[in-house]
Order: structure tokens, then sequence, then C-alpha cells
């Protein structure tokens, strides 16, 4: 058996969740491989709407296993809020839900850093969630942190250790803080991490693949807010592409099968950085306010514009994507007129290659389609399909070379078509 990927290909907010949620019954296994609790995961299915941040989508399918594996940072308090959430609305968790003890750990001194750290940069700050992740990778990177393994022997004696570290590198900022409101949950929290079963995940998921069955890797973030590869500095601080996985899981790279890459059928951005086709229009005012553009986690409005051919392509090429999935087709249905960038012009030369950064005075070169100009939410097969919107999906394969296997046309479970 192989590991199946599913990733974001733009900027974060593609829905990831939904699908996870719908491809979760052909899988027997779904684990998240990295990020930390910056991720807003959102389902909707039953008229009941779940927003999910350190836990991986396919949950509410009491019959999987869902792991959080070791790539992924975990904050006890967060998590605890969230299980008290779902368990409050009848979710029970503790038999299908099993947690890496490599994942590490976001302490509350570390979103204290996180918090002045981004303070300190004034007008250069890189619109940072606050929620500690990027301190904590540092920590792992530093070979200081803690992980989910460390809260089964002398877990407060650690901590205290740290924290002092903590302490002193908060010494060097001018930033005022309330460590006991910080540290509120803590320990509950540790509690709460006990009652699961936490498990060396590398071993347990290359045991599933030896037994046959199948596993679906869910990505966080998207692939152009990747450390190496996405619009750096303005990034997320772990790997989001498709090798991430292997690093997130302990699975090696030819245990991957299929890899499903995940773009809205226009591009969102939240927080700072560059962002080529964003708009400041009545256009971008209308795709905000149609798709609901304001982050789950955040609530933060997002950054709307034209769909970036060029970077989605560079996606592709980065992840290996062999499906892609197209989300929120419905949102453009009040246009007459859409584009796409097929390039970027810069220094008055045209270029298809996403580049090392994406300069001031970088300019889009668009093509334009025509708009489908109808309502999609109601539709429940490709024949229903407008013209438009197939030769919208047709133009997109041609350009990337891959086929768009599924089309979402709202947000509910049952607003999602698979083409044949």
């Amino acid at each position: 058996m192989k590991v199946d990927v599913l990733l974001g290909l733009q900027w974060g907010d593609e829905g990831k969740g939904k699908v996870v949620d719908v491809l979760t019954p052909k899988y027997d296994v779904i684990t998240r491989f990295q990020g930390g609790p910056n991720a807003g995961h959102t389902l909707e299915f039953d008229n009941e709407k779940y927003v999910l941040h350190n836990i991986p989508s396919g949950v509410f399918h009491a019959d999987k296993i869902n792991v959080i594996g070791n790539g992924v940072v975990l904050d006890p308090i967060t998590f605890k809020k969230e299980i008290d959430g779902l368990e409050a609305r009848g979710t029970n968790l503790t038999k299908n839900l099993h947690i890496s003890k490599k994942a590490h750990l976001i302490l509350p001194t570390h979103r204290i850093l996180d918090a002045a750290s981004e303070a300190s940069k004034g007008a250069s700050k890189i619109g940072s969630t606050l929620k500690g992740i990027g301190p904590t990778y540092m920590d792992k990177t530093g070979r200081n942190g803690l992980r989910v393994g460390d809260i089964l022997h002398n877990f407060e004696e650690k901590y205290a250790a740290l924290k002092a570290k903590h302490l002193r590198l908060l010494e060097m900022y001018d930033f005022e803080y309330d460590l006991d409101a910080f540290e509120v949950g803590l320990m509950e929290g540790i509690e709460n991490l006990r009652r699961f079963t936490l498990i060396d995940s590398e071993h347990e998921l290359n045991r599933n693949l030896k037994e046959g069955k199948s596993i679906l890797a869910e990505g966080a973030q998207g692939t152009l807010l990747d450390i190496d590869f996405g619009s750096y500095p303005f990034v997320t601080s772990s790997n989001t592409v498709c090798a991430g996985a292997c690093i997130g899981m302990g699975i090696a790279p030819n245990k991957i099968g299929e890899v499903y890459g995940i773009f809205k059928a226009y591009c969102t951005r939240v927080g700072s950085g560059p962002f080529p086709t964003e708009l400041f229009d009545a256009d971008g005012d209308l795709m905000r306010k149609n798709g609901n553009e304001f982050g789950s986690t955040t609530g933060r409005p997002r950054r709307c514009g034209w769909l970036d051919l060029v970077a989605l392509k560079y996606s592709v090429m980065i992840n290996g994507v062999t499906q892609l999935i197209m989300m929120k087709g419905d949102v453009l249905s009040d246009f007459d007129t859409i584009k796409i960038a097929t390039a970027y012009k810069m220094a008055g030369e045209e270029t298809e290659d996403f580049p090392f950064e994406l300069p001031e005075g970088l300019e889009p070169v668009y093509t334009e389609l025509p708009g489908w100009k109808c309502d999609l939410t109601k539709v429940r097969s490709e024949d229903e399909f407008p013209e438009e919107l197939n030769f919208y999906i047709s133009f997109l394969e041609r350009e990337l070379g891959v086929p768009i296997k599924i089309v979402s046309v709202g947000p509910d479970r049952e607003q999602t078509i698979i083409r044949e």
C-alpha cells in the first residue's frame, strides 16, 4: 500500500478539511504531518459547522484511526479546548485519535516569545498568528524542545528548565506580559493529553502499510507558505510540501502514492507578504463576500485576487501533483469575465517561472475567460456544469498538465462533484 497525500497549493485556506472529510471513507488512517493550531480546517455536514485546528479532519468517521504525526507542533491548552468542544457535541476521540510521542509541544512561553518577536518587527512584521508555532520549531531545530513523550516522565521539571531559558530570552525584548495568564490551563492540558493513545507513529504507520491499510496524509497551510519554497520570509515554520509528509510521518519517499493538490478557483492570502494578483477593488470585495473569506482561526479578512497560474504551476511541480481539486467555483458565479494570471512581467520581461522573490512592481499578465454567471451551489453532477465552467476547467488542465478530479461548489459535503 501507499500513502496518499493531500496538500494546499496556494497560501493556505484552500478547503483541505472539507476534502479530507469527503475522501476519508476510502481510507483506514488519516494523519496530520506538519503545522500546528494556526491551521483552521472547516467542515460542514448535517447543518453543522466544525473548525479543526490540531486534529486530523477524518475524526467524524468513528471507524477510522486519526494520527497527529511527529512533524506537528501541539499546544496542550488549545488542544484540550478543541477536544472539550467536540466532546460537548457528542464526538469522543479517545479511541480513534493517536498522537506521536515525537510531536513537539507548544508551551506558554513559546506564545509569549512569538508575540514579543512580532511586536519588535514593527512595520516589517510577517503576520504571525501568535500561536507560538515559530518559536516551537526554533526550539525543535535548536534541540531544546519538549515533545509529547516528555509528559510521561518528569514533565514539570523539564518544563521549568525550558521556561527559565525562555524567560532569559524575553529579557532581550521591551515587551510586557503576564506569565500566569499564559499558563492558565497548561497542566490540565497535559493531563488531557495523557488520556489519548501516545504512539511511536513511524512504527505504527509503517505497520499499517505492511498490513495493507490505506493512509491519507493531510497537510496544513499551503505550498506557497513552505519554509523553503514559499514566499520567504512571509511563510510558516514547517515544510508544507509533499516531501514534508515523509519527514512528518516517518515514511520513505517510495511509499507516496497519489498526490492530491487543492486550489481555489481564485487566490486568497492572510497576513503580510507579496500577492501578485491581489485585488483592491469591487471585484476583490465581491470575492471576499461571496467566499466568506475570513480566517477560521484568526477571523482576519483574507486578501483576495484572481487565480495565479504561475504560482500554481510551481506548486504542482514541487509536489508532484497527480490529481487536482478545485474549490469554491461557486464564488466566481457573479463575474462576467474571469481573469487568470498566466505570466509575470518583471523589469520589462515576461516569465512563467516563479521567481526567487516576488518584487514590488511585478505585474501579472492576464488571460481573460468568460464567466458562467449562474448559481452552482445546487449542481450535483458534472453534467450540470455550464459551458463556461467546463471551458475554465479545460483551460486549467491544459496549462497544468494534471486532471481536475473534484470540483467543489459549496461548503457542504454534498456540494462536491467528482469528475469521471
